[in-house]
């Protein structure tokens, strides 16, 4: 049997369900508005995007796309697959094929593309992450718990040496990961080399002191032959980690770089918002990510829990979960989780409750560096905080046995 992919969606139209579904079929295959010569049943049974499943889930309010075909709307659960063989193992061509010209169909009213299923010989043949939780734990040392980690603020203005001075700083504080921060990549204010130099020349101090190797995630988001040069950089300085925005360099920018790198790529989201945050529109989380996972992405950002942004906890722990689960066996291509925004010891609390899993990078800007009684203290209380948690204690009763704890209780409660 020919393997087929699966791209599941919430649709909203005025059109007849099944109508719509056959049009977005035929769009995204072998179909086009009016049928022509050479589409011919031979050829639609080799080619053509297949209705898996549709779900009429009623009525729904809206629409929300202009310029849809008008009429009381009904909303739907829509599963379509196509062949192999439409596309070969192309990520950028699956995106085209899964989320390309639907959006612009005017029987359609609202859809968002809620999952995406591969068959095993599809994901065997992309790079998934090289690295992922395993590698990144050998990598940075710390086993049975978070990745306690941070970004350096200010988020863009500080040169190379202060880079450095504030690097100095976090290690000695204890830290196990620290990040760049996404403006912060090229600037003539902080030039990447002079920036890899200077950090890695404190983090190989600390290491050969303390036997700790601090994993530094460099933001070398670029053009591709950018994006390979600041990677050796940072491999010959002994650095263990690079990072790139993924909306920036895109599904052919990071396949270029996985292809090419021997660190774990530390994939950051920003932008995420104008790909989801309409409710009928764009992708939920666990179907965008897959693609990034697919492309080699070893962490990847999911918010955090109580956080600075419009998004729910029960989104985050979902999108954590959805990285946690394999893409086909037996090539599982589990990337590691990235909390962050806005997060501190207090978030650690509900975030071991909800994911029952320490396989994370738990970063905290604010939550380490605006500590009462300094970075050392926030790095400790969000340590003893994910102690606690997973010891079954509460936030109250851990600040009784932690110093570092109850001064950030008082300080972000």
């Amino acid at each position: 049997m020919m393997a087929r992919f699966e791209a599941e969606y919430l649709l909203e139209t005025a059109w007849p369900l099944e109508k719509a579904a056959a049009v977005i079929a035929g769009e995204q295959s072998s179909g086009t508005f009016r049928p022509v010569p050479g589409e011919t049943e031979e050829l639609k049974a080799r080619s053509a995007a297949r209705v898996e499943a549709l779900e009429d889930l009623g009525p729904c309010p809206g629409p929300s796309l202009p310029g849809a075909a008008e009429g009381p709307l009904r909303r739907a659960r829509l599963v379509l697959s196509w062949p192999v063989a439409n596309t070969g193992i192309s990520l950028p061509n699956i995106l085209a094929t899964v989320a390309g010209n639907l959006f612009e169909l005017n029987a359609v009213a609202g859809l968002r593309l809620t999952d995406l299923r591969f068959p095993a010989e599809f994901v065997a043949g992309c790079p998934r992450p090289a690295f992922g939780i395993d590698g990144t734990r050998a990598l940075s040392g710390v086993v049975g718990r978070p990745l306690i980690g941070t970004i350096i603020k200010p988020s863009i203005g500080l040169s190379a040496a202060e880079t450095a001075a504030m690097v100095d700083m976090l290690c000695s504080a204890g830290i196990d990961f620290i990040k760049d921060d996404e403006l912060q990549a090229d600037g003539a204010v902080c030039p990447f080399e002079d920036r890899v130099r200077a950090v890695m020349a404190v983090i190989r101090d600390h290491a050969e002191r303390t036997g700790k190797k601090v994993m530094y995630a460099f933001n070398l988001t670029g053009e591709v032959d950018e994006m390979r040069a600041r990677h050796d950089l940072v491999l010959r300085e002994g650095g263990t980690c690079v990072m790139a925005s993924a909306n920036s360099v895109g599904l052919t920018g990071l396949l270029a770089l996985r292809r090419h790198a021997s660190l774990p790529i530390h994939l950051h989201r920003n932008g995420w918002g104008y790909l989801s945050r309409h409710p009928g529109l764009g992708f939920d989380y666990a179907a965008w990510s897959k693609l990034w996972r697919l492309a080699g992405a070893d962490h990847m950002h999911v918010n955090g829990l109580a956080n600075k942004f419009c998004e729910t906890d029960e989104s985050v722990i979902a999108s954590a979960q959805s990285l946690l689960q394999p893409l086909a066996e037996p090539h599982p291509g589990i990337a590691m989780p990235v909390f962050a925004s806005g997060q501190t010891a207090l978030q650690a609390f509900g975030t071991w409750a909800a994911l029952q899993r320490t396989d994370l990078i738990f970063a905290a800007g604010g939550g380490i560096m605006a500590h009462r009684d300094g970075p050392a203290a926030g790095v400790q209380s969000l340590r003893d905080a994910w102690e606690a948690a997973m010891a079954g204690l509460s936030l109250e009763q851990a600040a009784r046995d932690s110093a570092a704890l109850a001064a950030a209780l008082r300080t972000y409660g």
